[in-house]
């Protein structure tokens, strides 16, 4: 890094801003915001960070010029930072390219005649946005201030909709969604469908379109309503669609009976089919929330740099549908993911809800919460539940997220470049499309036994999964059981491209004496590697954090340290924690099993044949803690007399 950018670093303000990081071509690489700006720029460059992004270890060859901008507060810097992203969109940043998927209704309430239009309203503010933006950036790096003037481009920016005069609901899922709603909306409710240019051309020449003979519109460019009972079917249609149909349906039944008083006969049969309509249309919804609070829910779900982002909208306490949005290549931090993606998305012309539901808790979210009030123009809370109803409401967005994710499987050439991406970083003899993970599992040096998984391309290939029960290794020693476990599997079937152990350095010692005492040398026949879990550790300056996951290749001194967020590392946990997971399960059945034969033993009258046909019908201690009297006498061989033996001796040790 230049002397002069080091030093510029050093006497940064210490004021609430936005920096901008620039390459030697002057493009923009990076916009971040802070509370403090020095503290948070000096951060970068400070040796083990905790920063595990890939492009923040190359800022020192990377980073030619920064620019800042001082503001007032820290909800002025998240405003600041969501705009100068979306103007520059910069190759660091979280980029929100879906801009297809904000679909929503749109009615301006200050036009004379107002319609239902459906509207992208992300792509609209993105327009506005380029043609009214005002430079923010200092020249020549000076540190600069808000100014009047870029206050003043803010306050233009602010939406209509925000001082009431335009209103947008939703978002809808699809196009076909609001389709449906919109037409629904024109059958019951008649406002007008057609341009303010077709309006003038009806009311000229005197005569109402196709809808107006359909029932689906009132009429206006004929004079067929007035405009105080228009403003009505206007008052009606924002009701529902904020979630308030009771009002309406009060209001529709109150006409009703007027018009059958006044022998009305044919305008209350419609009222009636129209208040019917309605009932039904919200027995079609579910009903999530007894509160009728507007709010937003978010999910996410995350497989290294494969993310996707899920949103449930709820209207007036009624699930009204829900969106993913995928994000690839992204190896931010969950936490700054979200919030980018929420500036982002909440920065566009969609509805702001009266709360927003997160999955964890956001460092900025007093600042996000001002921020979305200020847009949605009163009162907007931002909660992370930890209990009840709303996190239950979390939960559910949480497996929407995770079943998006788990449906968008990577393609064979993106799990190829990662099988190959981390071949070249661990320097392996091989391009590791098949990989076996071995784990050891004991309790208290009991029942002690080993299993190995296979994944071949990525993918978990379950006939390659293999059981072991130690038989040569007494009390607790971890690295003499791996070693009997790999000695034993070198011995039988084709040997993977990578033998992965889950350990450090001792317990890759052992896998690689057991593979050489086989005659199997790691690298030449086969590549050898082990990983140890992150665990706590103390630090002087920032107290105690997780180290990173670790990596050590056999016959290689000093551990590899992969990107934590990136896709290798994440394929080398999965196939650690499912080893894990099957070694566990395969502990338990045998501990089940060996208490389970200890507690037959003692019951007279039941020997190795009954014992066995229990066992096999039962399969485990707890299960046969829990048959009835009943149960246990309808095993073969069994009968009630042993069965009620069999049950008073369980009983009695469960007392014990």
């Amino acid at each position: 890094m230049k002397s002069e950018l080091r030093e510029r670093i050093d006497n940064l303000p210490t004021e609430p801003g936005v920096y901008l990081m620039k390459n030697a071509e002057g493009e923009v690489i990076y916009v971040g915001k802070a509370i403090n700006l020095r503290a948070r720029v000096r951060s970068y460059f400070r040796p083990n960070s905790g920063d595990d992004r890939a492009f923040v270890p190359f800022l020192d060859t990377m980073l030619d010029e920064l620019e800042v901008i001082v503001v007032r507060t820290e909800q002025e810097a998240l405003i600041l930072e969501s705009e100068l992203i979306k103007r520059f969109s910069p190759r660091f940043n979280v980029l929100l390219r879906d801009d297809k998927s904000f679909i929503c209704l749109r009615i301006d309430l200050a036009h004379a005649w107002p319609r239902l239009e459906v509207t992208r309203a992300v792509q609209m503010h993105r327009a506005a946005g380029r043609n009214e933006s005002t430079e923010l950036v200092c020249a020549d790096g000076a540190l600069g201030d808000l100014s009047s003037d870029s206050d003043q481009a803010v306050s233009t920016r602010r939406s209509a909709r925000q001082r009431g005069k335009v209103r947008l609901f939703g978002p809808y899922s699809s196009s076909t969604s609001i389709r449906q709603t919109l037409r629904f909306l024109e059958r019951q409710f008649q406002l007008r469908t057609c341009t303010d240019r077709q309006l003038t051309a009806h009311a000229n020449r005197g005569r109402a379109c196709l809808q107006f003979q359909m029932h689906r519109c009132s009429g206006p460019c004929i004079g067929a309503v007035s405009a105080e009972a228009y403003a009505e079917q206007v008052r009606d249609v924002v009701q529902f669609l904020e979630g308030k149909p009771s009002e309406v349906l009060e209001r529709l039944e109150a006409q009703m009976i007027e018009a059958a008083e006044a022998l009305e006969f044919e305008r209350a049969a419609a009222l009636r089919d129209r208040s019917f309509a309605i009932a039904r249309s919200l027995e079609r919804q579910q009903m999530v929330s007894e509160d009728l609070v507007d709010r937003d829910v978010a999910g996410i779900a995350r497989e290294a740099n494969r993310l996707v982002i899920y949103l449930l909208f709820i209207r007036g306490g009624r699930l009204i549908g829900g969106h993913a949005f995928p994000f690839n290549d992204q190896e931010f931090p969950s936490q700054e993911l979200l919030s980018s993606f929420l500036q982002l998305y909440y920065g566009g012309e969609v509805v702001i809800p009266q709360e927003l539901l997160l999955p964890f808790e956001l460092p900025e979210a007093e600042a996000l919460e001002a921020w979305l009030t200020e847009r949605r123009g009163e009162r907007a809370v931002v909660r992370t539940p930890k209990r009840g109803a709303k996190a239950e409401l979390i939960a559910m967005a949480q497996r929407n997220a995770a079943q998006t994710l788990s449906a968008n499987v990577p393609s064979k050439d993106e799990t190829r470049a990662v099988l190959e991406r981390l071949q070249k970083r661990l320097r392996l003899s091989r391009l590791p499309r098949k990989i076996e993970c071995y784990d050891i599992s004991l309790f208290q040096g009991d029942s002690a036994v080993g299993s190995g998984v296979c994944f071949v391309d990525g993918t978990p290939f379950k006939p390659g999964y293999r059981r072991y029960r130690i038989k040569t290794v007494q009390g607790t020693d971890d690295f003499a059981m791996l070693y009997e476990v790999l000695r034993r599997r070198a011995t039988h079937g084709e040997l993977p491209d990578l033998f992965l152990i889950d350990g450090g350095k001792g317990q890759l010692a052992s896998a690689t004496s057991a593979l050489r005492d086989a005659g199997i040398e790691p690298g030449t026949h086969t590549d050898l590697i082990s990983i140890a879990k992150s665990r706590l550790v103390e630090s002087k300056d920032s107290g105690s954090k997780r180290s990173d996951e670790r990596v050590f290749v056999a016959d290689t001194k000093d551990p590899i340290v992969l990107d934590q967020n990136s896709p290798e590392l994440f394929l080398l946990t999965r196939l650690r924690d499912e080893a894990h997971r099957f070694a566990i399960t395969f502990h338990r059945t045998v501990r089940s099993k060996r208490a389970l034969t200890s507690q037959l033993d003692s019951i007279e009258g039941v020997g190795k044949a009954r014992r066995t046909r229990l066992l096999k019908h039962f399969g485990s201690l707890r299960k046969l803690q829990e048959a009835s009297l009943e149960e246990i006498a309808a095993v073969q061989g069994i009968g009630p007399k042993l069965a009620a033996q069999i049950r008073e001796a369980i009983d009695s040790k469960e007392n014990k």
